[in-house]
């Protein structure tokens, strides 16, 4: 009986074991005369239907050795790449180098949907162990994730390989606002960039210019190291002096173009009376003057979906103030500036910023308002010489409860509490005021209020569910800012806007165990009762006033007096800027890509046929065909002298997909298999036979007879035996 031995050759992905039963050799019979085989090869070929796998099966060492040869035909990625950046412009060089002895076809895809092919920017360069992928003059589209996807007798498999391309990021999307203004310093703050140009914003650099000489002088650098959205001037500024400020973003790629220019800023001007209101006054809007008739109008101090707010001089008193300047085109939104107007004639405590006049004309509506020098109250706890202790954050919770009960008591919620709407009164103490109630609302006896309006990771469940709302509504924001004040962290901040409102309405949080860290069990437990999603069962301002954290702040044994980290808080000031801006939504993609890129993934796994496109698809499924070869001998037999007794070796090495059959021929008979016979065909595809205490008998020639359903190939080599 004729002996055929089965290929077992190592594959890209696992070991292949060939069905002698489902062989399309098999079921596609040679023709002996385009093969030229005699007729003892094509006996052969024929016999082989003959031998069942029960045969095999009988022995143990033989199953054995094809599992070890199994375990060790697995392919090896050697050091692949887990991603690429490269600035737009430059060149991309996607490498994987794999161990594979078996041949194999490959393709790159772009995003699980676009096939890679030649082209002018982009090259393929493919061998037996690896693929690289050459894109020349990168572009901002070419950013993404590419899969390499490898075809070998065993099935596919793939790795993929993330690319970033950078470009310096957009201009701060603000210009520079001033705040703390004195006689030598001031504080600058700004909104980051709309985009970040692929890479994270590594800093800022801050330039001024000089005005108030005969020619405005050259920009120059105040700091090139600045790592936050806002920047203190402390020195270096003439009293006398006027100047001009421009913000520049950095990334990995560079430096971005400037922002806008501020304002002028007048040094002399802050010296100019800021008086503490002490006493209130019915406002009368003027509806016979504009504003510019009694103030004169400096820097623009901040910009809101409102309009723009400007610091002014009162022109007879000198007393400094801010004007709100509303954007009121339609009757729609001058109802609503006059309904602002009206409700603050109302608000007189000393924790709400105070309106001092007004104006109504038809060209422009304006309300005056207590200047606030102070900056928002975050952006003064990141200041490198504030101390951020839980006793502070304290205080200054007991002040925003005490200016929200009295606005309560007067039925009025303000349904836009957030860490901006928080203001430092000054530059040195710890006094804080509330501002903006420009979407505040009267709650009327027996009617429901509902609204559709605020901040995504601040308003409470019933304003995104549109139910009614109430003055527990402002509780819920209250414990939103204790959360953050404490921590750095927002407990319902999304990925989007949408995820974050369904955050909110699932109203499921959690204290994180590192931010948390630090803080007491009555900071967690004040906060725990603000943030129910049932706002009856929330506390009120009297009950969180009457808190055991907020009431016995003055016991130093019940609060912790370490520092706490700010780097969180800036971090969160500056998502806050960023996410003002319109473009944000493409770099957040390009966060949540990379954070997906750093999940531990194992290349070798099954295609998931549903997870690509359709052109992916089907170029994944030509690999198959690619892969489909003839038998043909890489290395050939060679002729043999050996000495009486001794063992031989033949052995060849053949290629060919689907896996070849083999067939050993001696003086054109078919070879059996005995003890002192034996016919290997190992992972790397050589083919042996191997001949022990050889005889004058076993000189001739021998054959290795190769087949597959796409042809055959044929080797020999004569073995001569001298006595």
């Amino acid at each position: 009986m004729a002996f055929i031995e089965k290929g077992q050759k190592k594959t890209y992905i696992s070991t292949f074991r060939f069905d002698l039963k489902s062989s399309a050799a098999l079921q596609t019979p040679l023709d002996p005369s385009k093969t030229k085989l005699t007729n003892g090869e094509e006996s052969c070929l024929k016999s082989e239907k003959s031998e069942t796998a029960d045969t095999r099966k009988k022995s143990p060492k033989k199953s054995l050795d094809t599992e070890k040869r199994r375990q060790a035909a697995e392919v090896e990625f050697l050091d692949p790449q887990q991603q690429v950046v490269v600035g737009v412009g430059g060149t991309a060089r996607l490498h994987c180098r794999f161990s594979s002895s078996g041949p194999v076809a490959s393709c790159w895809i772009h995003d699980s949907e676009k096939v890679v092919l030649e082209g002018p920017r982009v090259c393929v360069m493919n061998t037996s162990s690896s693929s690289t992928l050459v894109l020349s003059e990168v572009l901002p589209v070419d950013a993404g994730s590419y899969s390499l996807f490898v075809r070998n007798r065993e099935g596919t498999a793939h790795w993929s390989v993330s690319l970033f391309v950078i470009d310096p990021p957009d201009p701060p999307a603000s210009c520079p606002f001033v705040s703390q203004l004195t006689c030598t310093s001031l504080v600058l703050s700004w909104s980051g960039p709309c985009f970040d140009g692929g890479s994270a914003i590594t800093g800022y650099v801050v330039e001024i210019q000089r005005l108030d000489q005969s020619e405005p002088s050259d920009w120059t650098e105040l700091s090139n190291q600045c790592q936050n959205t806002s920047f203190r001037v402390r020195s270096g500024l003439d009293p006398q002096g006027q100047y001009r400020f421009r913000v520049r973003a950095c990334n990995a790629a560079g430096v971005s173009d400037p922002s806008e220019e501020s304002d002028c800023i007048k040094m002399n001007t802050a010296g100019e009376s800021q008086q503490e209101v002490t006493s209130y006054v019915e406002v009368v809007p003027d509806t016979t003057h504009k504003a510019r008739d009694h103030y004169y109008v400096h820097e623009k101090l901040g910009v809101g979906k409102f309009g723009e707010v400007f610091r002014m001089t009162h022109k007879q008193t000198g007393r400094v103030c801010a004007g709100k300047f509303y954007r009121a085109r339609v009757s729609r939104e001058k109802t609503a500036a006059r309904q602002e107007i009206k409700l603050m004639n109302e608000l007189h405590h000393p924790k709400l910023v105070q309106c001092l006049a007004a104006y109504d004309t038809p060209s422009e509506i304006v309300m005056i308002l207590e200047y606030i020098a102070g900056g928002e109250l975050f952006e003064r706890i990141v200041d490198e010489n504030f101390e951020h202790t839980e006793p502070n954050s304290v205080n200054y919770m007991r002040q925003i409860l005490e200016g929200i009960q009295y606005i309560h008591s007067k039925n009025i919620i303000h349904l836009d509490l957030k860490p901006e709407n928080i203001v430092c009164v000054n530059g040195t103490g710890t006094l804080i005021k509330i501002i903006d109630f420009g979407l505040a609302c009267r709650l009327e006896p027996g009617k429901r209020l509902m609204v559709l309006h605020g901040t995504p990771e601040f308003v409470a469940p019933e304003v995104v569910n549109y139910e009614a709302v109430d003055l527990a509504t402002d509780m819920w924001s209250i414990g939103v800012i204790c959360y953050i004040l404490l921590s750095g962290e927002s407990p319902f901040q999304g990925n989007t806007d949408a995820e974050t409102l369904a955050l909110v309405t699932g109203a499921q949080w959690e204290f994180d165990p590192e931010s948390f860290d630090d803080i007491t069990d009555e900071a967690k437990d004040f906060i725990s009762g603000l943030l129910r999603k049932d706002k009856r069962t929330r506390l009120s301002c009297k009950k969180a006033l009457a808190h055991p954290w907020i009431a016995l702040s003055d016991d130093s044994n019940s609060k912790s007096t370490k520092s706490l980290n700010k780097d969180k808080i800036r971090r969160f000031l500056a998502r806050q800027k960023w996410k003002k801006t319109g473009k944000a939504l493409l770099a957040l993609k390009r966060i949540i890509r990379c954070s997906k890129s750093d999940a531990p993934r194992s290349p070798l796994i099954s295609v998931d046929a549903n997870a690509l496109g359709k052109e992916a698809e089907l170029a994944v499924a030509s690999l198959e065909k690619q892969l489909r070869s003839e038998p043909h001998f890489h290395q050939a037999l060679h002729d043999l002298t050996e000495s009486c007794g001794a063992t031989v070796h033949l052995a060849c090495t053949l290629q060919g997909y689907p896996d070849p059959e083999v067939v050993w021929l001696f003086d054109e008979a078919p070879l059996e298999k005995t003890g002192r016979v034996q016919m290997n065909y190992d992972k790397n595809g050589t083919c042996t036979l191997t001949l022990a205490q050889i005889q004058p008998g076993d000189s001739g020639i021998y054959k290795c007879c190769a087949s597959n359903s796409l042809g055959q190939a044929l080797c020999s080599a004569r073995l001569t035996v001298q006595l």
